[in-house]
């Protein structure tokens, strides 16, 4: 809607000053900021400006202090970052330091010293040997480049009013913080410190990014963050060739590099998975008030303390289809907390009572004894829950829920669909990739210890409780998976 405005009011002025002023007044870049790319020679394309705007909005006591910008290859992004910053922050900020990290030594600084002219060129002087790019009321920017995350750490020492980071999927969460702490306000300048990054999909932090800028853009809840998607459309520089390259990917490349697609990742795993096709949301036909009586339920668990316990509740109906209905995922909750959660929440909202379960199955590590010669499934079983061993063969597993996926491109029909509750399975699914010493598994991955971030528990739960149906087990044939006793 942003570009389509910009675009329209662009078109009604006359000379290429007055379309582009216009332009990036209606993208909502104030006034002082355009008048400041202008003087420099600045001229950026529709979601350019959008960006732009987007980092202005920092300026304002309740505005976000990080912005994201990019998904697609040849976005425009590094052009927008730098302008930003140079032609539009350190002009009005006196003072100001600033840090630009990218990725990879030497390319990187000849990449950037390409980007100069179009850019900040004019507006400073840039100092090769010490990376650094010097304005005349006494602002700065440092180059900081990394060829791996270690290398980041020589550039934390000092203290940065706008930190820009591209290429930012390729560092961990716990090194994304590192960088942050760096940025911070000077003490009575009035600058409110602010994290610009652009990236594409996949990498290590994959999934921080996503979480931290897609998700919230997605649903409209964006508060301390802003994120502008752009792709090769969006830029009118790009190359006949590279956007005929682009064009001529397949697979998980092409909708990551062409389409920055945030549901896919470089080395997928499940590259047919498709959140259009397999999540099904709240009002769609398939979902009941209560699951029809004639439909297997049963449930699965993957335990965890420090990682999550993750429990799914699935579903299938007289045609085959799997469904996952719900799912309880939380960490550091003892089984008691579990299990109240689970029949109190998961269970009552979907209308199943416990003893309608088929039967809960579990990883092998839950029925393990301690030194009091109890298990973890013994615990669970003190509050109503009896646990059964859950198929482990990983490789089959993955096979399986490939099976069910279907392939949409390929007119294969899938059988195999997710509720949209179910947070952490969706987001688990796109982020799995290819074990490299056994191709054929999943390569396992823990979540962050201190965010909860990242990790394979959704799809772990989600494989044992596949696994169960496709043994091809009936109703009948599964024992009563709680006590006789009295049930909490």
């Amino acid at each position: 809607m942003i570009r389509l405005l910009v675009l329209m009011v662009a078109m009604v002025a006359t000379t290429p000053l007055e379309r582009y002023v216009r332009a990036a007044h209606a993208a909502g870049c104030p006034a002082d900021q355009i008048r400041n790319f202008v003087r420099a020679g600045v001229v950026l394309q529709p979601v350019q400006l959008a960006f732009a705007s987007a980092a202005r909005l920092c300026d304002a006591p309740d505005g976000p202090t990080e912005v994201g910008f990019g998904g697609a290859r040849m976005g425009g992004k590094s052009n927008s970052v730098l302008s930003q910053m140079g032609a539009d922050d350190c002009v009005r900020q006196p003072g100001l330091g600033c840090l630009l990290l990218r990725k990879v030594g030497t390319s990187a600084q000849e990449s950037f010293e390409a980007l100069l002219p179009k850019t900040i060129g004019s507006l400073g002087d840039y100092y090769p040997g010490k990376g650094i790019f010097k304005f005349g009321n006494g602002s700065w920017i440092r180059l900081g480049h990394f060829h791996n995350e270690g290398d980041v750490d020589k550039y934390l020492g000092l203290e940065y009013g706008v930190v820009a980071i591209e290429e930012a999927t390729t560092l961990s969460h716990s090194k994304k913080q590192a960088i942050q702490s760096c940025c911070r306000s000077p003490e009575g300048s009035g600058w409110r410190a602010r994290t610009y990054y652009s990236t594409n999909p996949g990498g290590i932090g994959h999934a921080w990014f996503k979480q931290l800028f897609v998700q919230p853009f997605r649903k409209g809840t964006e508060s301390d963050t802003r994120f502008i998607p752009a792709t090769v459309d969006d830029n009118a520089f790009a190359t006949k060739e590279y956007r005929r390259f682009l064009d001529g990917l397949t697979g998980w490349l092409k909708r990551a590099w062409r389409y920055g697609d945030w549901d896919i990742a470089a080395g997928q795993f499940f590259t047919t998975f498709r959140r259009d096709v397999h999540v099904l949301e709240s009002d769609h036909p398939f979902w009941f008030d209560d699951l029809p009586r004639h439909w297997r339920v049963w449930m699965s668990k993957d335990y965890g303390f420090v990682h999550f316990t993750v429990f799914h509740l699935f579903a299938q109906d007289e045609d085959g289809n799997v469904f996952v209905v719900d799912e309880h995922a939380q960490r550091r909750w003892l089984p008691e907390q579990h299990a109240k959660a689970v029949r109190g929440g998961m269970l009552a909202r979907n209308g199943v009572d416990v003893g309608r379960l088929e039967t809960i199955v579990a990883g092998h590590d839950v029925f393990n004894r301690d030194r009091r010669g109890t298990s973890i499934a013994d615990d669970y079983l003190a509050h109503g829950f009896r646990l059964r061993p859950a198929d482990n063969d990983r490789i089959n597993g993955a096979g399986e829920l490939l099976r069910r996926l279907g392939d949409v491109e390929a007119n294969i029909r899938p059988s195999l669909f997710i509720h949209e509750r179910c947070a952490r399975l969706i987001e688990c699914f796109p982020a799995l990739e290819h074990d490299p010493h056994r191709p054929e598994d999943v390569l396992k991955i823990d979540c962050d210890s201190e965010t909860g971030l990242g990790g394979d528990d959704a799809y772990d739960a989600c494989r044992y409780g596949v696994m169960h149906v496709a043994k091809g087990v009936s109703v009948k044939a599964v024992d009563d998976p709680f006590d006789d006793g009295e049930r909490i």
